[in-house]
């Protein structure tokens, strides 16, 4: 089943080096943030779980709980958090699911039902294993990236895609290309001019369905 941008996650139960929960008490009411790996001790995925920890504070202040998946067990998930300790200089205090059985990674449509781990296997088997989920409150998908084995992820641009789908769904605007917080927003089309101008003081109407606002501070 392909999971879709508003679809609810399935709420499974995993096995994680901090123990089982649910998927959806895991995130209560918070946002949250799954992303993936094919493997531990890899090379590129160590620097970005290394990232991820740099990053606690910044997911706190967003009220963001993070999620590391990866295809292997428990015992290996918590000697890798000592490499990417090492690697990252930051406390890795995530948990990671052990999706051995590849439930999650199925579920979250990464890898086809049928997909399984030969004996011997390499991250080749399980390469699509490599992708962010946003998560809102709501349990729903609001956004997902997927990059290749060879393409670190730049987890800047987590923050910022987080930082517009928070603002989008607090304030009801949406938001330009490259925007960052501070910058104006995109007034939705179905807000008149009039209700526009009560709510932000002014507008910059670039085309007629291209309206530019400053938030109110």
């Amino acid at each position: 089943m392909s999971l879709r941008i508003n679809d609810e996650i399935p709420n499974l139960t995993v096995e994680t080096d901090q123990g089982s929960f649910a998927l959806h008490d895991f995130i209560g009411d918070h946002w949250a943030i799954l992303f993936s790996h094919p493997k531990d001790f890899t090379p590129v995925c160590t620097t970005e779980f290394g990232a991820v920890a740099q990053l606690a504070d910044e997911w706190a202040a967003r009220d963001t709980k993070v999620l590391g998946i990866s295809v292997d067990g428990v015992e290996d998930h918590k000697k890798w958090k000592l490499d990417i300790e090492a690697v990252g200089g930051a406390k890795a205090g995530f948990p990671i699911v052990a999706d051995e059985g590849l439930a999650l990674s199925k579920a979250l449509d990464m890898l086809p039902a049928e997909a399984y781990l030969p004996d011997g296997r390499t991250p080749a088997d399980s390469a699509t294993v490599r992708a962010v989920f946003i998560i809102g409150p709501d349990k729903k998908l609001k956004l997902s990236m997927t990059y290749p084995m060879n393409v670190g992820r730049n987890f800047a641009e987590v923050l910022r895609a987080l930082d517009g789908l928070q603002t989008a769904a607090r304030e009801n605007v949406a938001t330009p290309a490259n925007w960052v917080p501070g910058q104006d927003v995109v007034v939705p089309v179905a807000v008149s001019d009039a209700d526009a101008i009560a709510k932000y003081g002014s507008i910059d109407t670039k085309l007629p369905y291209l309206r530019m606002a400053k938030l109110p501070s």
